[in-house]
């Protein structure tokens, strides 16, 4: 399975949610501190590196405060235990 992560721009993000609501694998909650606006941010919330760099946070994000990365796998070499 494809593997990635997001990036977001936490005094971009006005904290509307909307990039919670339609995580598939529910990675991304809000901040608990407030950035210099007054908002929660969205951040990833992912220690069991679950995101798989789907982008769809980033298509629904009406700030374009997330930036996705997505991990490319290398043929032929196997994952590490």
């Amino acid at each position: 399975m494809a593997q990635g992560r997001i990036a977001v721009d936490t005094e971009r993000c006005k904290g509307c949610e909307l990039c919670t609501t339609v995580c598939p694998k529910d990675v991304i909650r809000m901040a608990e501190t407030f950035n210099a606006r007054g908002y929660r941010p969205a951040e990833l919330a992912d220690p069991d590196h679950k995101c798989t760099g789907c982008a769809i946070c980033a298509v629904i994000c009406p700030d374009a405060a997330i930036s996705v990365y997505r991990f490319a796998k290398t043929p032929g070499v196997a994952a590490r235990a």
